[in-house]
């Protein structure tokens, strides 16, 4: 297999591009204070801790605001019956809001490729989503790698047309969020093929699973954990979803987005994020999601080459 840098190979200015286009369609929702649950409240290391609320910037101590940008992944980030932000990331942020003395407010985005934009655009001071690390984005922002992952492809219920790995996809409707990491996974792989890959881009993560269900894509190439999720919790209309749990490509990490110029905000969330691991309060957030194979021990940043080959 290929390192996940050479499946990134893909021009900077190219990049940009995609992420200027990406703005024009991220009409993004309303923000939302991220408040504790009791269950995320008590937990270990879940505690005002006043030297590292100390050390964020002076623009958010003054405000007691931390803007989080996020997109919907579950169970990364995801909205529950009731409307309101759940999953990994909402926990997790509201734990930092705990740890670090203020509010955070979290936004909807609309769409996976409108973070980037956000973050470099100072809308937002950071990202609390399932976006995948890789050294290109590494040029751009700076990235707290929280939590691994890996890539699978889903279809529908039992997999119709046999699909057992990348070279299936040829010839295949696959769909794919626009300006992503798994979107140019499928670009690199329908470059090889004999007969293309027919790449349905689409904004939104929720509309690409749905396109799937409703047989107008044959598949989509997604992250493991939320692939995982979706076939476990049938949602939504259409046909089910199936991951094909036998393919893990990729592996590396998920990570938080912030500005390159913003380096006390992101040495004081490592902090947090890193005081909450050795708590226990990070690996029971996990698996109350369902997720601990994919907690990490130590906190890092920009840490995607270090990756082995897949």
């Amino acid at each position: 297999m290929m390192r996940i840098q050479k499946i990134l190979k893909a021009g900077v200015a190219g990049a940009m591009v995609t992420l200027i286009a990406a703005s024009a369609y991220a009409a993004g929702g309303a923000a939302e204070k991220m408040t504790a649950d009791a269950d995320v409240a008590k937990l270990p290391g879940v505690v005002l801790t006043q030297k590292l609320a100390d050390r964020l910037p002076p623009s958010i101590k003054s405000s007691g605001v931390l803007k989080v940008a996020t997109d919907l992944t579950p169970p990364i980030s995801f909205h529950g019956e009731d409307g309101k932000l759940i999953g990994i990331d909402a926990d997790i942020a509201a734990a930092l809001g705990v740890i670090l003395g203020v509010d955070v407010e979290m936004t909807d985005v609309g769409a996976g490729a409108a973070i980037v934009p956000s973050i470099l655009a100072k809308r937002f001071d950071i990202s609390i989503s399932g976006i995948n690390d890789d050294p290109e984005l590494e040029k751009q922002v700076d990235v707290i790698d929280y939590m691994y992952d890996a890539t699978t492809i889903m279809t529908i219920k039992d997999n119709p047309l046999a699909i057992k790995g990348m070279e299936d996809l040829c010839g295949k409707k696959v769909a794919v969020p626009v300006g992503t990491f798994q979107a140019r996974m499928v670009e690199a792989a329908s470059a090889r093929c004999a007969t293309p890959v027919n790449i349905m881009s689409i904004p939104k993560m929720p509309d690409v699973l749905q396109a799937v269900r409703t047989g107008r894509a044959d598949a989509t190439v997604n992250g493991y954990a939320t692939s995982v999720y979706t076939t476990e919790h049938q949602t939504g209309n259409g046909k089910g979803l199936q991951a094909l749990p036998d393919i893990r490509l990729a592996v590396g990490y998920l990570g938080m987005l912030t500005a390159k110029d913003n380096p006390q905000l992101r040495d004081s969330v490592v902090a947090a994020l890193q005081q909450m691991v050795d708590s226990g309060a990070y690996e029971t957030i996990m698996k109350k999601w369902s997720l601990g194979p994919l907690a990490v021990k130590t906190v890092k940043v920009n840490d995607a080459a270090s990756m082995p080959a897949d």
